[in-house]
């Protein structure tokens, strides 16, 4: 059977593309801290698990989550970038270190762990990477922003450049989803965004794999998002850090 890494699969959209995944036939290697979450989603799941609980902020632990993703016994077939998260406060508010640290998660780990994957994934021509994006990529407001928007440049590119390899690059671009993100946050969720605004995680995960198959290298779930993203360039700097201000308003 094929076989699928996720990380951050403890909860949110991490634990349902591993339901997913498993209904499609994936063996799964479960990434995230919480060890017990982990296990209790894997006793659900009709296939064969493997749990590696580690923080993913831990330089030896990344490089654990590398060397699985770069063997070639039992190869891993496809990965999904998914932990990381948000951070309530604004950048000046935070230390440097604490910027870092999420910049490193959203961004450098990615990264890392394509860079292990495609080691065993090209020279056998088949394989999935999809990374996790946000619609705040294509916004332009905050480091959470920023970082996101690394996914989405990466994976454009190496779609188009590992096209003739075997393998699929995808960014997942989703807006607001019913998760467990802005509760970790501290943000109540109905500060962030109108009740219209919110997408359900099954949905997002079986539009993702959809468009994963159909070798998008980014995937919008939502007409409403595809919409956003669509007039976002006509939205000048000044409209842009009001709407980020009064998000900051909402949050405080």
């Amino acid at each position: 059977m094929p076989i699928a890494l996720i990380t951050g699969a403890s909860a949110g959209l991490g634990a349902e593309f591993a339901r997913q995944l498993a209904a499609l036939g994936h063996d799964l290697v479960l990434v995230a801290r919480d060890s017990d979450r982990l296990e209790a989603l894997a006793a659900t799941l009709s296939v064969r698990v493997q749990v590696l609980a580690v923080d993913l902020l831990d330089p030896v632990a990344v490089a654990r989550v590398e060397a699985r993703l770069a063997a070639t016994d039992s190869p891993v077939d496809y990965l999904v970038n998914n932990a990381g998260y948000g951070m309530p406060r604004e950048f000046d508010e935070n230390s440097a270190d604490e910027e870092a640290r999420q910049l490193e998660l959203l961004a450098t780990v990615p990264l890392r762990l394509a860079h292990a994957a495609l080691s065993q994934m090209l020279p056998r021509r088949s394989g999935r990477i999809l990374t996790v994006a946000s619609t705040a990529g294509f916004a332009g407001l905050g480091t959470y922003s920023a970082a996101k928007s690394w996914a989405l440049v990466f994976s454009r590119w190496a779609n188009a450049y590992y096209r003739t390899s075997g393998v699929i690059v995808t960014a997942l671009a989703p807006g607001f989803v019913r998760t467990e993100f802005h509760e970790r946050m501290g943000v109540p969720r109905e500060s962030m965004a109108p009740a219209f605004a919110w997408l359900d995680a099954e949905r997002v995960v079986r539009a993702a794999l959809r468009d994963v198959e159909r070798r998008k290298a980014v995937s919008i779930p939502s007409l409403r998002y595809k919409t956003l993203i669509g007039i976002m360039p006509l939205l000048g700097p000044v409209i842009r850090v009001g709407v980020a201000r009064r998000g900051t308003a909402a949050r405080s």
